[in-house]
């Protein structure tokens, strides 16, 4: 009997150093990143002003206005900016993965997305825009006028929702890079493309032959920039509203935008 309690005691500790562990390797991301002292973001640079590659003293960089959000956040942590690049619709994906801490690409928070990330406080709100080609400007004064059009727009992005809720008559292209789709207009391969106000502002200072269609989808409140995150990343979760909540407060992000559209003029 004594030999089984002692067995029993002995069973019930290595149960408790069990859990010990386990909760020990589910600790908040935010202990990790200070560790390994780099903070590792997922982006897909091809949505100037926002995140977007740009010659910066002759060397290629990722540069933008969520690019100096996210080096914000890594000082407040105190560790190492490294951006990973890849297409929009991996973006989120790798946090699952666990190829990188936190997802900063012009994300829209939804309630879909949510159930599987959690996401940081609001720190831009969406306003849409049209791009059509600039001779056939005229054509569109209003959403009916394209139906039965292809109407491009980022991949996995909320403009693809929201052309794909607001279009019913419309034939919506979804495409992995703004890049192409900005191409497929130009080249005529679709009639109009569907991004954000601040991106779209960037493609027409660079391209004459495109503009700026007086119609744009209805974006809903709520449509916002967010950041996107681990589920049960409570801590690192705090640490990003900090920053975010200073940011806004001293309107430090309609100035990176303002900074970042320059360098998009400038290719």
């Amino acid at each position: 009997m004594k030999l089984k309690k002692i067995a029993l005691l002995g069973l019930a500790a290595l149960t408790t150093l069990t859990l010990v562990a386990c909760g020990s390797s589910s600790k908040d991301s935010q202990a990790a990143i200070k560790e390994k002292g780099k903070l590792v973001v997922a982006i897909s640079p091809d949505y100037a002003p926002f995140e977007f590659q740009s010659l910066v003293n002759g060397k290629n960089k990722i540069v933008g206005a969520d690019v100096e959000l996210a080096q914000d956040i890594a000082d407040e942590l105190g560790v190492e900016l490294e951006l990973s690049s890849m297409s929009f619709n991996n973006v989120l994906t790798s946090l699952t993965s666990g190829k990188a801490d936190i997802a900063i690409s012009g994300l829209s928070y939804t309630k879909e997305r949510a159930k599987v990330y959690d996401f940081s406080d609001v720190y831009y709100e969406t306003e849409n825009a049209i791009l059509v080609r600039k001779s056939e400007l005229d054509k569109y004064t209003s959403l009916d006028d394209l139906a039965g059009k292809k109407v491009a727009a980022l991949k996995g992005a909320i403009e693809e929702t929201l052309a794909k809720e607001q279009l019913t008559d419309s034939n919506i292209v979804g495409l992995t890079a703004m890049g192409e789709a900005i191409n497929e207009l130009k080249s005529g391969h679709v009639d109009a493309v569907t991004l954000e106000a601040p991106v779209a502002a960037g493609y027409i200072a660079k391209n004459d032959d495109i503009a700026l269609a007086k119609v744009a989808l209805k974006v809903e409140d709520g449509d916002a920039k967010a950041i996107a995150m681990p589920k049960g990343s409570d801590e690192l979760k705090k640490t990003i509203n900090k920053v975010i909540e200073k940011v806004k407060s001293e309107d430090k992000y309609k100035t990176y935008i303002e900074e970042a559209a320059k360098l998009t003029e400038a290719e």
